[in-house]
Formats: C-alpha cells, structure tokens, sequence
C-alpha cells in the first residue's frame, strides 16, 4: 500500500484565511442555540487548546485562543501582575493629571494650565494609537483614558479665562481640586464636557476603560443635580431628599449598564465590556442608598432581605459579581438584625440559622451534582435575549 500523499503546504495568504479566532464564549454560544451538546463543549475546548501549540501560533499574528482574549483578538483584562501594573501606572497618572497639576494655577495662570492640558491629552491620545497599533489595547486604553480626565481641567481654565464661570458663593468652589470633594451645581459645565469627550473618545477609539471617567462623571452628575435641584439652606434640602435622588440615579445607571452589556453581547457585538464601571458605580450607588432607608416595618425590611436574595441570583445569571456581592451584603445585614433585635432572647435562631446555612451548602452540593441539567434547564426558560448572561457549562 502506497504511503500517503503529504499535505499541500499553504503560503501565508492561504493560512491566515485558514485561521480561525476561537474563545471558549463562542462554543458556548454555540452549544445555546443547539449546534453543539453542553456537555461536549468543555471536551471540545481543552482539544482545541492543546492542539495550539507555540510553533503552531508564532507565525501567525491572528491565531489567538484563550481565554483571555476576545473574539477580535485583542486582550482582555485579567488579573495578573503585567495587568496590575498597567492599571496602577494609569492611577497615579491620572491621580497626576487631575489632582496636583492645579497647583501651578496661579502661576501661570489659566491660559497656560489650558495650552498644558491640551498638549498633554493629546500626547496621550498620540501614545494611545501608537500602543493600539503594537496590539497593547490596555495600556493604550488607559492612555486614552487620561486625555479624557485631562477635560475638566481644560474646561474650568477655558471658563476662568474668558470670564464664564459662575460667580462665587459663600463656600463655592474657588480651586479645581475641590471638583472631587465639593458638591455643587458649578460642576455640570465640566461634567457635561467630560462626558461629550469621552463620547467622541469611545466613538473613536472603542476602549471599554474609557467608560470609567463615564460612570465617576455620572455619578458626580447625581450628586450636583440633587443641591442644583434644591436650594442650598432651604427647608427641602434633607437627607431623605439627597438619598432618594441617589438611588434613583444609582438605579438608572445600573439599567444603562445593562442596556450595554446587552449590546456588547449581542450576536455581532463588540464582546468588549464597556458595561463593567456603570454596573460598580450604579449598583454602588443605588445600594447604598437604598441601604440607608430606615423603616420600623417588618415587611420592609423583609422585603429587603428578598430584594437582595434577588440580586444574588441575577449576579449569577448576568456573571456581575458586584450584584451577587451587594446582594450577598444586603442578606448578611438583614439576619443580623434578626439576631440582634427580633430573635435576640431566643435561644432557637442559632440552631435554625446554622441548619439553614446547612441546606444551603447541600442545595450547593446537590446544584454542582446537576449544575449541566439545570442550566439548560433554565436555558429554555429564559427568552433568548438573556440566555446569552448564563454561566458556561
């Protein structure tokens, strides 16, 4: 029997059309609209990516599998030390950048401050390019995120040079740093045009860490609309006012989150998560305040409880720890107070209590036994809008 013809070798042409970027979302994608079994998705996967090998990737800029990187190829965050450094170094430069660099204001006055502001955003922006070219997409992001922060302090010299900001109040704000400690309706020029830039920013350059200067400003936002909207010194200008306000503007960012993550998820989406700063900031912001409601009704804080237990289960569907976080937060208060206050005589809610946190390790046990069959399960159950958020298999 005649041995075997050799494969044809392709030229380079042939084999980057040849090459395939494949993530470990996409075969899960796969398997929830029916075109792969659930349980040959995590087999497939570890053949894939042991049939990788270095030499097999080195010639080819494109052939990228893991998971630790998109379905476009470029890197994701990840918690590693490269990472770590990344995002450390880009603190203290924005730290730098919107912090300190006010202190020479009165030197060279606002002009000047202005001219430096504008030099070194786009300096950044330059560097961000040039490191987006090199397939840096963090560290370049993280660039492109200081020239956005670098906009309040062009916007507030703009303003002073040419006479445009507000005429200062007894305790108004008379220096920029005080941007990131006083509240007041002053802000909103400066908020707005950060937003615009970051805007612009996202349009062009499409770094999801370009939605944390968003979420600070929105949240920022809330805050001065809230002593805009009442009067200082008025008889509305309560506690309850400025928490409720909060809370509502916590829970519209959380949804505007949401109706992100939604598009970046979407068959044909980005994949980026562009939706991870307004989940934090809103759902932070929205529990906290909602936190901080008192009520002398039971079914209040029963509710509560539940509302909590809730957003557990929707960290859980949607994978956004800072939901299950909070929720687990909310549920861990509110037993709490049934031990300090309503069961405090009662020698019965120890013993109770450990025996639910007992049934609630073995629903843990008897879940992970049946974690494959549930989740398709709760698959079918779900619109296909949302099936996208389950936990792979």
């Amino acid at each position: 029997m005649p041995p075997p013809l050799p494969e044809p070798k392709l030229n380079e042409r042939e084999n980057a059309e040849r090459t395939l970027i494949i993530r470990r979302d996409d075969l899960d994608e796969a398997a929830r609209q029916g075109l792969l079994l659930p349980a040959a998705v995590p087999a497939l996967w570890g053949h894939l990516a042991a049939g990788v090998g270095a030499a097999a990737i080195a010639g080819s800029v494109a052939a990228k599998i893991g998971p630790g990187t998109s379905a476009n190829g470029i890197e994701s965050p990840r918690f590693g030390f490269t990472h770590l450094l990344y995002y450390f170094g880009g603190l203290l430069a924005i730290g730098a950048a919107t912090l300190f660099m006010t202190e020479a204001f009165e030197r060279i006055g606002p002009w000047g401050l202005c001219a430096i502001a504008v030099v070194y955003a786009a300096a950044c922006v330059a560097g961000a390019r040039w490191l987006d070219g090199k397939g840096l997409a963090i560290p370049a992001g993280i660039l492109a995120t200081i020239a956005v922060c670098l906009v309040p302090l062009a916007t507030w010299s703009v303003q002073h040079a040419l006479g445009l900001w507000p005429e200062l109040a007894a305790g108004a704000p008379a220096r920029l740093q005080q941007y990131h400690t006083l509240i007041d309706w002053r802000w909103l020029t400066l908020e707005l045009a950060t937003l615009a830039a970051a805007a612009v920013a996202l349009w062009w350059l499409r770094y999801p860490f370009l939605m944390m200067p968003v979420a600070i400003t929105l949240w920022y936002m809330s805050m001065d609309l809230a002593r805009l909207i009442v009067a200082p010194g008025s008889s509305t200008e309560t506690w309850t006012f400025y928490r409720d306000f909060s809370m509502v503007f916590g829970l519209l960012m959380a949804l505007l989150g949401f109706w992100v993550d939604a598009r970046s998820r979407a068959p044909g989406g980005s994949g980026r998560d562009y939706a991870f700063w307004l989940y934090l900031l809103g759902m932070l912001t929205f529990w906290c305040a909602l936190s901080s409601r008192r009520s002398n009704s039971e079914l209040d804080k029963l509710l509560y409880a539940l509302l909590n237990l809730g957003f557990v289960f929707l960290g859980a569907i949607l994978q956004r720890r800072i939901f299950t976080i909070l929720g687990g937060l909310g549920v861990a208060g509110y037993l709490g107070y049934l031990s300090y206050k309503v069961f405090r005589d009662s020698l019965l809610f120890p013993i109770a209590l450990t025996l639910i946190g007992f049934a609630v390790i073995a629903v843990g046990i008897w879940y992970q036994r049946n974690e494959e069959r549930l989740q398709a399960a709760l698959r079918r159950t779900l619109p296909p809008s949302l099936q996208r958020w389950m936990p792979p298999a």
